[in-house]
């Protein structure tokens, strides 16, 4: 049995996330935690966050053992964009790419 969580608009780069979701992919549950907790990185907490979503919707199901999950998948894909824009010189302008990412997380059991 699977169980997952997703976190969307999250407003930080993918490129940034994959630097902490790829130090997790493959490992129980209990070490995925305290792998985040000593990580000094921007999106630490948040994806933390989405895994204890995931850990919490798989409480929800009565067929799932807590102790034996480990994540299945976890990936990041890109969000919308927010486009906005820098003043130059001679009048010119530069573009400003704010980007979003959505966070998903697939755990089961072993």
């Amino acid at each position: 049995m699977e169980a997952m969580a997703i976190a969307k608009y999250v407003r930080i780069s993918p490129q940034k996330i994959k630097l902490v979701i790829d130090l997790i992919r493959g490992k129980r549950v209990e070490d995925a935690e305290s792998i985040i907790t000593f990580t000094e990185k921007k999106a630490a907490p948040i994806v933390k966050k989405v895994l204890k979503s995931a850990v919490a919707n798989a409480a929800q199901n009565p067929n799932i053992d807590e102790k034996i999950l480990y994540v299945k998948e976890i990936f990041v894909g890109p969000g919308p964009t927010l486009k906005r824009w820098r003043a130059r010189a001679q009048g010119r302008v530069a573009p400003i790419r704010k980007r979003t990412s959505h966070i998903t997380v697939i755990l089961d059991e072993r």
